[in-house]
């Protein structure tokens, strides 16, 4: 008998003290609370707006129905600027999955915060999460696009200036997509490294340009080539289709001598060394030149994208005497690569074959901060002549 009656004592007193909360006094002292904090300290005044609207409405008169409209629309501006300041924090710890997630509620209330889209992409570049990678792209691409339309943010931080600012997002683009679709990344990285900003003189930049070359139109052209010409007589177009292939090496080539040139103490080094002799050899039958090639390369202009060669290129005039380099080497004939390595020698034949096809290593994450994650160099390309 003593149990139910304790049992209804309980639910009275729990009603009164609802009944109170939100009592007509109850209700205008949190009124009170959240207008006198609102500009002085918003997560009190947005507490107290929340109990103001979790008590019932039925009956209300007009000015009750505009008051609660008025909490409302606080409180969800309030959560709405508390997520921008969440997904920077998170940033800040470097809890990225969260970073991402946040960023999907902040970008669904806002789709032109430029500021949460430019901090997503360098972060998601730095770590190099590939189970981010798509997330990173396209936040990285909506970055460019609104600051390429005019827009500017009120700090260009986490970057130094607009110009690192769209070095680094092509950059976050390029990297994450030289494995997966090199195509794409290749005009990135080229814009990136045209920018001033430091990834214009990061040596993993230029290592990632030439892995993309290898993977994209190396791959494509050296695979149609044998398809089409391997182990067939010398064409006017197996002739043809072996220029174009060598134009994607002398990318390559450059690349390469770039990265080695930018990597005094790089861990890298000695393995896109050997990549760079690999390449060049092929091309020129020779390391001869190398060492003064790699130089002089920064003082060059990064080559564009090759444009496709539809014709030959017009060999030069042969003069009626043969010179020779000093070492006895023919130079007849012979034209400077776009790379600007030494002339070579090789004419492709009808036994003539483009450089075998490889398969890069998949990039290593770091988590460094600011620094791009290495990509890991392929072993020396095994090629025929």
């Amino acid at each position: 008998m003593c149990v139910p009656a304790f049992a209804n004592t309980t639910y009275l007193v729990a009603d009164e003290t609802q009944q109170d909360a939100c009592s007509s006094d109850a209700k205008i002292a949190l009124y009170a609370e959240v207008t006198g904090s609102i500009t002085t300290d918003q997560a009190k005044a947005y507490e107290a707006a929340k109990k103001y609207v979790a008590c019932p409405s039925e009956g209300a008169d007009d000015a009750e129905v505009k008051r609660v409209a008025y909490l409302k629309n606080f409180i969800a501006k309030f959560e709405k600027a508390r997520r921008k300041d969440q997904l920077t924090a998170q940033i800040a710890k470097k809890d990225l999955p969260a970073a991402f997630e946040t960023g999907k509620q902040v970008f669904a209330d806002d789709p032109n915060y430029l500021k949460g889209y430019m901090e997503l992409a360098l972060a998601g570049a730095i770590s190099q999460n590939q189970a981010m990678a798509n997330d990173t792209i396209t936040y990285a691409q909506k970055a460019l696009d609104m600051i390429e339309a005019g827009a500017t943010p009120q700090s260009w931080a986490p970057f130094d200036s607009k110009d690192d600012a769209l070095a680094k997002l092509n950059y976050a683009i390029g990297s994450l997509q030289a494995t997966p679709n090199p195509d794409k990344a290749i005009p990135h990285l080229i814009k990136a490294a045209g920018y001033n900003s430091k990834i214009k003189t990061t040596p993993l930049t230029y290592a990632y340009l030439a892995e993309a070359y290898e993977r994209g139109p190396y791959a494509k052209q050296s695979a149609d080539y044998k398809t089409n010409f391997g182990d067939k007589p010398e064409t006017p177009e197996s002739k043809l289709a072996f220029e174009n292939i060598n134009q994607i090496i002398d990318r390559e080539i450059d690349a390469y001598a770039r990265a080695v040139a930018l990597s005094p103490n790089d861990a890298n080094k000695a393995d896109w060394m050997k990549t760079l002799t690999d390449l060049y050899t092929f091309r020129n039958k020779s390391n001869a030149g190398l060492n003064e090639m790699i130089a002089g390369i920064l003082s060059k202009p990064l080559p564009p994208v090759p444009t496709p060669l539809t014709s030959l290129p017009t060999p030069p005039a042969t003069p009626a005497a043969t010179p020779t380099s000093g070492n006895g080497v023919s130079t007849t004939g012979t034209a400077t690569p776009a790379n600007g390595a030494a002339p070579t020698n090789t004419q492709p034949g009808a036994n003539t074959q483009p450089k075998a096809t490889t398969t890069a290593a998949k990039p290593a994450a770091t988590s460094k901060a600011n620094t791009p994650a290495k990509p890991k160099t392929r072993k020396a390309h095994a090629r025929r002549n």
